[in-house]
């Protein structure tokens, strides 16, 4: 397994496998046990370079994935490992999503949020669950994991939406949502929705909670703010107003509690605690 444990919470770690996403996107595998659950992270380093968190796109108990796409310095970074190039993570760290067993769940993604909906999708098919996936991106090369979705089985339905309408729906996740909790009759009709689950850009995550309102649906989203150490020493993703942090109070988090936020769906901080509205 080639891993070197500093200990219980850091290591370094050889990249076993690299999957090609798309044109930006990359899956790094790692066989490692890391533990992780649906919706958490774990902070990833590259010595010279940063430390950055990402979300666990999968784990089964003996190998894990994160996917990456290229958006900055440190992923690109990333980008230019090899197999068997070696980074430093801790973790598995933060809130998780909670599944029933047999829950019917509505799982939105929107760009890379589609990595840790995966996690989730694979974990509730295992419960029982029946899966209404609703996966979107601007256009249909820069949709991710799609063939993997398909292959969880009959329990999950996967629904696509694309900006420009190259595949499935011309138009936003939220209006798949919309007809999905509509033809399901939201939380107490004929295909009773038990959750709302959803990751990927904050506005995106802001306006599901308002569809899911509508259809009196409990939703639960993944915060996503800078942060620095990962484990509520620095402050860094601190809330407005609550000062609840991000890394550990989340990163998944009820709308019902965000919805209170001064910021939510509206300005997130830089690094130095300036605000920049969406």
């Amino acid at each position: 397994m080639n891993i070197a444990k500093f200990d219980s919470r850091f290591a370094t770690i050889a990249i076993s496998k690299i999957v090609e996403e798309n044109a930006i996107t990359k899956t790094f595998i790692f066989e490692y046990p890391l533990g992780g659950l649906p919706g958490q992270f774990l902070m990833m380093w590259l010595p010279g370079i940063d430390e950055k968190p990402m979300s666990v796109a999968y784990d089964d108990g003996k190998e894990f994935w994160v996917t990456i796409c290229k958006v900055g310095p440190f992923s690109e970074a990333m980008h230019g490992l090899k197999v068997g190039d070696r980074v430093g993570i801790r973790g598995p760290l933060g809130t998780h999503y909670e599944i029933g067993e047999g829950d019917h769940l509505v799982l939105v993604a929107g760009g890379y949020g589609a990595a840790p909906m995966y996690f989730v999708a694979n974990q509730a098919v295992l419960m029982g669950c029946q899966v209404d996936f609703i996966l979107g991106a601007r256009n249909k090369d820069l949709l991710l994991y799609p063939e993997k979705i398909l292959g969880l089985g009959e329990n999950v339905k996967l629904h696509i939406a694309t900006n420009d309408g190259s595949l499935g729906h011309k138009g936003f996740v939220t209006e798949v949502l919309d007809e999905v909790l509509a033809e399901n009759g939201g939380a107490k009709g004929k295909g009773k929705i038990n959750k709302v689950f959803t990751c990927g850009p904050e506005v995106m995550m802001k306006a599901v909670g308002d569809v899911c309102d509508k259809y009196k649906v409990k939703a639960w989203m993944s915060m996503e703010k800078y942060m620095k150490c990962g484990v509520g020493v620095c402050g860094q993703c601190a809330l407005d107003d609550t000062g609840d942090l991000v890394c550990k109070d989340g990163p998944v988090m009820s709308f019902d509690y965000l919805r209170k936020l001064p910021e939510m769906g509206k300005y997130h901080r830089d690094g130095q605690g300036k605000k920049h509205y969406f």
